[in-house]
């Protein structure tokens, strides 16, 4: 590890981008740590030297290299397991150690109560269950502690330094007013960064949510609802056979022609407005776009189930399309006419395809409304005898006409007049 990296992981406290965010709390406490205790063992040796009796300042002098080194190694080995357990057998033993080297639990002031950030640290760098060793341990090593200080009371009492009362009574103050505060520190910053993490976290779930809400609307867009709600839950292909349903093409006339003269970006910002107008109109009669083909629009009823009279609504948006172009020039600015053909049967409808895919619908009904569009006169609206047998209560229509239709031969077509039926429409529900 070379000098830079070296002082970047003393910074970062030995933390690695591709540590998870439980590690990183761990390895940042555990830093904090050493240094709480670094710094309150330092202050405590000055102030024991400067009021108490003189003695080795052997002991306490090697716990601080020990912690220090230990650190070092860390930072530049980068093994976080070794680095926890060396650090928490020294939290545990040293201070025992430096009781021991004293004299006892009174001469030393209650010294080995340092040896609780042993447990404690377990819990926060290892788990609540690892720690219950550690915990075992110092309560052994306090036990053994108090045992040798009882049983040895008699024949050591005039040995070692003699300690005041006040002194002892001040660095017993002491060492509870550490101890109490690296805790508090410790579980306080635990507390701290974890609430960082949890808003984090928080914020990284809504923008998840946000996420998955626009891939949910993007979704919406391309297919229906039902069937998105399917093909999330479902990887198999969706297709299903509906025995009725009323399909209509839109397209605009002489489109190719008129398009040669505009350059890509007008050809794109007329067909945006006038088939952005005309998906406003499907939904507003509850009727489903399918797709666009070029320049023709084409949509279907009856595929939702919301609707028991689709055949009708299919035509009232036929109607209004064709109305709209007609009167909102500022949508169809190139006064542009269209050709519109409605088919009503048996269709199969799925999603084709597993990248890119899209709702489609085919089938003898979907042919038969498109040939009835690319045959039909600009500005009206042709049906087949189907939609027709349908409507007729509802709209007036003209004279049926036979035309001869690719791929079917002579058949029947119904021409939509501009108005509904007086005589019957006001009679019937909508």
């Amino acid at each position: 590890m070379n000098r830079q990296s070296f002082l970047l992981a003393l910074r970062t406290g030995g933390v690695r981008p591709e540590d998870d965010a439980e590690t990183r709390l761990k390895k940042s406490l555990l830093v904090f740590a050493t240094g709480l205790v670094c710094l309150g063992s330092m202050l405590w040796l000055f102030l024991y030297g400067q009021m108490g009796p003189q003695f080795s300042a052997t002991a306490p002098f090697v716990f601080q290299l020990l912690l220090v080194g230990n650190l070092l190694f860390y930072l530049r080995s980068g093994n976080f397991d070794l680095f926890r357990y060396s650090q928490l057998a020294l939290f545990l033993f040293a201070p025992f150690a430096v009781q021991w080297s004293i004299g006892n639990f009174i001469t030393a002031s209650g010294t080995s109560l340092w040896g609780l950030l042993a447990p404690i640290g377990a819990v926060l760098f290892f788990g609540v269950r690892e720690s219950l060793a550690w915990f075992i341990a110092y309560i052994f090593l306090t036990a053994l502690s108090g045992f040798f200080d009882y049983v040895l009371a008699d024949s050591v009492g005039n040995q070692g330094p003699r300690v005041s009362i006040q002194t002892s009574v001040f660095f017993f103050a002491l060492n509870f007013a550490a101890i109490s505060s690296i805790v508090y520190l410790l579980l306080r910053y635990a507390v701290q960064e974890k609430a960082k993490a949890q808003g984090s976290l928080e914020a990284t779930h809504r923008l998840l949510q946000d996420e998955q809400e626009r891939s949910e609307r993007l979704l919406l867009n391309i297919l229906p609802g039902p069937i998105a709600e399917r093909l999330k839950h479902d990887s198999q292909a969706i297709a299903d056979g509906f025995a009725d349903v009323t399909v209509m093409f839109v397209d605009i006339v002489n489109f190719t022609r008129i398009a040669e003269g505009m350059t890509p970006q007008q050809v794109f910002a007329m067909l945006n407005r006038i088939f952005s107008s005309f998906d406003e109109l499907a939904e507003h009669h509850g009727m489903e776009k399918i797709k666009t083909i070029g320049d023709a629009y084409m949509v279907a009823g009856g595929l939702n189930n919301e609707l028991t009279n689709y055949t009708r609504s299919m035509a009232e948006l036929a109607i209004a399309m064709r109305d709209l172009l007609r009167r909102d020039f500022t949508v169809n600015d190139m006064q542009l006419s269209v050709r519109i053909g409605i088919g009503t049967g048996p269709v199969v409808a799925g999603v084709v395809g597993k990248k890119k895919f899209i709702y489609d619908v085919w089938g003898d009904t979907v042919n038969l409304a498109s040939r009835i569009t690319s045959e039909g006169t600009p500005g009206m609206i042709h049906v087949d005898a189907t939609t027709h047998q349908r409507l007729a209560q509802y709209f007036a229509f003209d004279e049926p006409l036979t035309v001869h239709l690719k791929g079917k031969g002579d058949t029947v077509i119904h021409r939509l007049s501009n108005g509904q039926n007086p005589s019957l429409s006001d009679k019937l529900p909508s």
